[in-house]
C-alpha cells in the first residue's frame, strides 16, 4: 500500500475507535445512573487495577503494553469525570456566605506602614486601616482564631515568582482565599544617612524583594541581607546611624523621611505581585470565576499526566502549577493549582469530586474573581 492508502485505513480504523468510545461511555452513564441509586462511589481501585491488567494481558506486544495501559486509563478517567457530572446532576444546592469587605473591622498583614501589603489591603478595604503583624505565619494564626477578619499575603510577583512561604502556610492553617489583587511594585533603594549609592556598605529587604532587583544589586556591587518585610526594613534603616539601605516602596521612604538614592530598581520595568485575601470559613464572591486547590498526586508512573488529563478533559484552563516539598523527609511534593471555573458549575463540582476520591490528599483552597 502507499502512503495514501495506510492514512485513509487509518482513517476507517479512527471512526471505528470513536464509535466503540461513544458506545463505551454511553454504557458508562448507566454505570452512573446504577451507582446514583444504589449511592455507590465512582472510583472503585479494584475494578480499574484489574481492567488494567486484563487490558495489558490482552495487548499481545510487549513494547505496546505501556501504550494500551495508558489509553484505557485516560479513557477511565474520562468515564470517572461523565459519571460524577450524572451523578451530581440535580445536587447543586450549596449556598456560600459572601464576603463582606464594606463591613469588615479586623484586617491584617504583615509587615508595617508603608508595606505593599498595606497598598493591597487597602484595595480591597478602601481606607480600613489593617493591624500589623511581624511574620506571615502570625497573620494566618490570627485569621485561623478568628482574631482577624480578613488577612492580606503576598502569593506571587512576575519577576521573582512565588512567595513560598505563603504557600507552605496554607498548607499549615486552615483557611480560605476568598479574593486577589494585583499591585504594581516600584522599588527603590532608600537611606537616612548616605547620599550616595556608592557609601551603601549592605542593603536591606525581604528576599522577594532582593530578587526582583537582582540585576541591579549585582551590577553596583551591593551587599544585601534579608528582612522580613520591604516596609520593616525601611522602618529599621531610618533608626540606624550606620549607611545601610532598604529596597522599599517610594511612598515608604517619603513617609519615613529617607533619602531616595535610586528608582525603579526591578529587573523589569513591569513588576507586580498578586496578593491574596484569606478568611477563616469560606466565603464566595458572585462573580468568582477562579478556583484554587492543593493536592498530593501518587509516586507513580504517570501518575501527572493523570491530573493534568483531568483538566483538559474537563476544557478547564490550568493557570498555575506551583509544588512545594513536604518536608517530611521525602523528596514528594504537595501541588497548588488554579484554575478557570465556577463553584457552581457541574464539571467543576464533577472534577473535584474525581481529585477527591482518587487522590491521597486533596483540599479545595478557595475560589475568587480573576
Amino acid at each position: 500500500m502507499n502512503l495514501n492508502e495506510l492514512r485513509n485505513n487509518i482513517d476507517i480504523v479512527d471512526e471505528q475507535i470513536l464509535s466503540l468510545f461513544i458506545k463505551r461511555m454511553e454504557l458508562c452513564k448507566g454505570v452512573a445512573d446504577y451507582k446514583k441509586e444504589h449511592n455507590l462511589p465512582v472510583f472503585q481501585g479494584d475494578r480499574e487495577k484489574q481492567l488494567i491488567e486484563r487490558i495489558k494481558s490482552l495487548t499481545g506486544d510487549k513494547e505496546l503494553e505501556n501504550g494500551t495501559a495508558a489509553l484505557f486509563t485516560a479513557i477511565m478517567d474520562i468515564s470517572k469525570i461523565l459519571q460524577n457530572k450524572k451523578i451530581l446532576t440535580g445536587k447543586n444546592d450549596n449556598t456560600y456566605a459572601v464576603p463582606d469587605f464594606k463591613n469588615a473591622q479586623k484586617i491584617g498583614c504583615q509587615g508595617t506602614s508603608g508595606a505593599n501589603s498595606e497598598t493591597a489591603a487597602r484595595l480591597i478595604f478602601g481606607d480600613k486601616q489593617p493591624i500589623f503583624y511581624k511574620t506571615f505565619e502570625d497573620v494566618f494564626s490570627a485569621v485561623q482564631s478568628g482574631e482577624l477578619d480578613y488577612g492580606v499575603l503576598p502569593v506571587h510577583n512576575s519577576t521573582a515568582g512565588s512567595v513560598s512561604s505563603t504557600y507552605d502556610l496554607m498548607a499549615k492553617y486552615s483557611v480560605y482565599t476568598v479574593k486577589e489583587v494585583c499591585v504594581e511594585i516600584n522599588h527603590c533603594i532608600a537611606s537616612k544617612n548616605a547620599s550616595d549609592i556608592n557609601e551603601i556598605s549592605v542593603v536591606y529587604s525581604h528576599p522577594q524583594a532582593i530578587a526582583q532587583c537582582c540585576d541591579y544589586l549585582t551590577a553596583h556591587g551591593l551587599k544585601t541581607a534579608e528582612y522580613g518585610n520591604t516596609a520593616t526594613a525601611a522602618a529599621m534603616v531610618s533608626g540606624s546611624s550606620e549607611k545601610i539601605a532598604a529596597i522599599c516602596s517610594t511612598e515608604c521612604a517619603k513617609r519615613l523621611g529617607l533619602n531616595i538614592l535610586a528608582e525603579n530598581i526591578a529587573d523589569c520595568s513591569v513588576n507586580r505581585t498578586r496578593f491574596i485575601c484569606i478568611c477563616r470559613d469560606l466565603q464566595i464572591e458572585p462573580e468568582a470565576d477562579s478556583i484554587s486547590v492543593m493536592l498530593k498526586i501518587p509516586d507513580t508512573e504517570g501518575s501527572l499526566y493523570r491530573l493534568l488529563t483531568k483538566f483538559y478533559v474537563n476544557g478547564m484552563n490550568l493557570k498555575k502549577i506551583e509544588s512545594r516539598p513536604l518536608k517530611d523527609g521525602s523528596f514528594n511534593v504537595m501541588f497548588y493549582l488554579d484554575f478557570d471555573g465556577r463553584i457552581d458549575d457541574s464539571g467543576v463540582q464533577a472534577l473535584m469530586n474525581d481529585l477527591a476520591e482518587n487522590l491521597e490528599y486533596f483540599r479545595f483552597l478557595g475560589t475568587f474573581r480573576d
